[in-house]
């Protein structure tokens, strides 16, 4: 008996907070229609802080903060939102926006065809998303094993056969992708620069000599952290230390 209460009680809340965020959201967007940027960025970050997490809500607050000026934030959020939803085309277009509106213009080192063909594949969706390919194909394999076991007819048990292989090996490759994005993602942390202007030092203290200077809404790789310092990697091939305050990661949800 208490396991069903306590059963209803938490779907009761859960239903509760939905309705909450829903309404929220609402109110965030006629906020935002209106002009009332600031008061939309309180909503959504007041829908982050009941824990959900959506690439609709980074997306708008990507916007209002683009509406406010505040780039860094603007580019944060957009990135947030492209973990979630990788293809989603105006988030694209709206984050190379604020991207053109910061400072420094860092360019990308040259990439073979092979690791652009690669990266085009695997980044179409996310590394959750892979893995849920994986369990579809997953389930496929099992259910056209069965029904390959269960058939009576030589053809149809061969067409089961070949069906439930094909599945097996898109399952596979579903996993390798998804662990390769996965790894990738944990070695080469992407962040975004809050900091208005930072001075990137060669080592991991205040008296180390500046290498280069990096301004707001940069986005950066985080290799390594020692105490309060992280080491970064621009998309050029830099690489030095910054202050763990003059950035946020992108996957800190």
């Amino acid at each position: 008996m208490f396991k069903k209460l306590a059963t209803l009680i938490s779907l009761f809340t859960v239903l509760l907070c939905t309705a909450q965020n829903n309404k929220l959201f609402e109110q965030a967007t006629e906020a935002y229609n209106a002009g009332n940027y600031d008061q939309a960025v309180d909503y959504y970050n007041d829908i982050l802080s009941s824990g959900e997490h959506s690439a609709a809500v980074y997306f708008n607050l990507g916007n209002s903060y683009y509406k406010l000026n505040k780039i860094a934030e603007s580019i944060y959020f957009y990135e947030k939102a492209l973990l979630l939803s990788p293809n989603d085309q105006e988030t694209k277009t709206n984050l190379s926006y604020a991207q053109n509106m910061t400072i420094d213009a860092i360019d990308t080192m040259p990439e073979t065809s092979l690791s652009k063909l690669y990266k085009n594949i695997t980044g179409k969706l996310t590394f959750d998303q892979w893995a849920y390919v994986a369990i579809g194909f997953m389930l496929l394999f099992v259910l056209l094993y069965i029904l390959f076991y269960y058939a009576v007819y030589s053809t149809r048990k061969r067409w089961m056969f070949i069906g439930s292989l094909l599945s097996l090996f898109l399952s596979i490759i579903a996993v390798v992708f998804a662990f390769i994005q996965r790894s990738d993602f944990d070695e080469y942390q992407p962040a975004i620069l809050f900091a208005e202007e930072s001075n990137v030092k060669s080592e991991p203290n205040d008296t180390s000599a500046a290498v280069f200077t990096i301004h707001a809404g940069t986005k950066v790789n985080v290799l390594d952290q020692l105490d309060d310092w992280k080491k970064i990697k621009l998309a050029d091939g830099k690489i030095g230390w910054l202050p763990t305050t003059d950035l946020k990661l992108i996957k800190d949800f």
